[in-house]
């Protein structure tokens, strides 16, 4: 058997996790002295309260090569293969700290770089799992993983650009004019980091914009694996946004996620992000 191993940052519920057998790794997220365990003791709306509340952004930890190792030894000595879905290498250095813990287990563990967090990274976990399901050995999916990572979409509308600031993304002076003009950002993921790629003035604009941006990308392969998810302490933006673009998903699955601590720090909340290949 081929396990699946992945990260918190991949947004997954412990839920979900649990219903499609994914070893979900929590990563810690800190608030100033206090520690909290991502989707174990820290719920995405607790985060956001938190986050609000909060004059300084959190901090989230790496996971360490030794959580990595004694994971893959647990399945290596059980027999079977496993195949590691890590948020992206320039977010995080837990993808090196997975790919130093696989060293001892040749192709029995294979680690995969998603070169995204969030939405771009559950896409590919649920590739995976597709995978895994056509039988494929843990050395073939990791293959298909890193190759397809490049073709994963992440499109993502902001409420504000008060994070972006915080985090040291954009000027103070940018952020400020931004605000005073109802300015919304879309964000997207390139080459493993997040960057501005556009700006609309309002909700309804920015709706507007994100549709013609994913049109950019020759839109959305619903063959494949895709992802909605939104941040903050309710679900109103996301409705927002489904009732703007009802007619590409009409009498579609709508796999919807909650945005917790790990890109949810930079964006802030009422944030809508679609992710796709």
């Amino acid at each position: 058997m081929v396990r699946i191993i992945a990260d918190s940052g991949c947004d997954m519920t412990r839920e979900e996790a649990g219903r499609l057998n994914v070893e979900l790794l929590p990563i810690t997220v800190t608030f100033g002295s206090e520690e909290y365990i991502d989707g174990v003791d820290l719920t995405p709306r607790e985060f956001y309260l938190k986050l609000i509340e909060s004059d300084e952004l959190p901090h989230t930890s790496q996971i360490t090569p030794y959580t990595y190792g004694e994971v893959f030894r647990n399945a290596v000595e059980a027999g079977d293969e496993a195949v590691c879905v890590v948020i992206g290498s320039k977010f995080s250095g837990s993808y090196q700290n997975a790919l130093a813990a696989a060293e001892e287990f040749g192709d029995k563990v294979a680690v995969a770089d998603t070169q995204n967090v969030s939405m771009g990274e559950l896409v590919l976990v649920k590739l995976a799992l597709r995978l895994r399901e056509r039988g494929l050995s843990a050395a073939q999916i990791g293959k298909i993983l890193n190759d397809e990572a490049k073709n994963v979409h992440v499109l993502a509308l902001l409420d504000t650009l008060e994070y972006l600031k915080k985090g040291g993304r954009i000027s103070p002076t940018v952020a400020f004019a931004g605000e005073l003009l109802s300015i919304k950002p879309v964000v997207s993921v390139i080459d493993g980091e997040v960057t501005l790629v556009g700006k609309a003035r309002g909700s309804k604009n920015g709706n507007n914009l994100l549709r013609k941006l994913m049109e950019k990308t020759g839109g959305v392969n619903f063959d494949m694996p895709y992802a909605i998810g939104y941040t903050g302490l309710n679900d109103d933006i996301l409705r927002k946004y489904m009732a703007d673009n009802a007619d590409i998903y009409a009498g579609r699955e709508l796999p919807v996620s909650a945005i917790g601590a790990t890109i949810g720090t930079h964006v802030g909340p009422n944030c809508v992000c679609i992710a796709f290949f």
